[in-house]
């Protein structure tokens, strides 16, 4: 009887034991396995790159900042302007920059922009905005409007390409007038015609707004050229899909207009400064 006791009571001991040491090895298997993969937040900067002297020498870097992907232009030298373009594209010269920056890498859609211009469709570039109200959206966005100089220097490189692809035109690398008469395209449908940093249709589809107050080259930020507040003089636009004059399509050409006017071939892209 006495027996039959002390079983009872070691049973109820032996289960607790049992039990414990279950845990135990729960908690050391949980240790030695590997801790799972986390999920991280888009990041919204990049290390400064060091100084880029061939095009390349750059591997395209694509980030998505919320839904919008940018490319990264990393910093460097190139000749701003074309010696064999027209007048306003005289005289070349060297543009350098110390910090890299972002570009949107397609013209801003329909979809993104929330209306549609005129030609319908999600992914088509958005146009026919007055420049302020591409202003306007990129600031909302946290970007802003790229500078003339930072929309040729993402479009051509150090190497100062005439097209984003390199010195001769090739049709099928564009969407432009001899191709695609008085159409647009969705964005990104000539991946061949990418820059060197990968941002596309800096070369054909619409031209685009850029930030800069149209005015003689040399080009210099601190002339007064890139006042953002001047809703009055005329705005440079950048980005052929015309090829009625020489170089008509190249990323060195630019043109002017009010920023009280809209027209259906010009729309526009973002840039933004980097953080890191």
């Amino acid at each position: 009887m006495r027996l039959a006791n002390q079983t009872r009571q070691v049973q109820p001991l032996t289960a607790k034991i049992l039990y414990i040491t279950s845990m135990l090895s729960i908690l050391l298997a949980a240790c030695a396995a590997p801790a799972a993969p986390q999920s991280t937040a888009t990041p919204t900067n990049a290390p400064a790159p060091t100084p880029i002297a061939h095009n390349a020498n750059w591997t395209p870097m694509i980030q998505a900042f919320g839904e919008v992907e940018m490319a990264l232009v990393p910093p460097g030298c190139f000749m701003m302007g074309n010696e064999d373009g027209r007048r306003d594209e005289r005289p070349e010269n060297e543009i350098c920059f110390e910090q890299p920056y972002w570009i949107d890498r397609t013209e801003v859609t329909n979809a993104q922009y929330g209306s549609e211009g005129h030609m319908a469709g999600a992914n088509y570039p958005r146009e026919n905005l007055l420049w302020a109200e591409a202003r306007d959206f990129c600031t909302a966005r946290g970007a802003r409007l790229p500078t003339e100089a930072e929309w040729e220097y993402a479009a051509r490189g150090p190497d100062s390409l005439i097209y984003p692809w390199g010195n001769k035109l090739i049709d099928d690398n564009l969407v432009f007038d001899r191709n695609s008469p008085s159409q647009t395209a969705e964005v990104g449908s000539k991946p061949a015609g990418a820059s060197w940093v990968g941002a596309l249709d800096m070369s054909g589809n619409v031209f685009e707004w850029v930030s800069s107050i149209y005015a003689r080259y040399p080009y210099d930020a601190t002339d007064g050229r890139e006042s953002p507040d001047d809703t009055i003089s005329p705005r440079v636009y950048r980005g052929g899909i015309q090829s009625y004059i020489d170089y008509g399509a190249s990323a060195t050409i630019r043109f002017r207009l009010s920023p009280t006017e809209r027209n259906w071939f010009v729309g526009f892209r973002c840039a933004r400064d980097n953080e890191a």
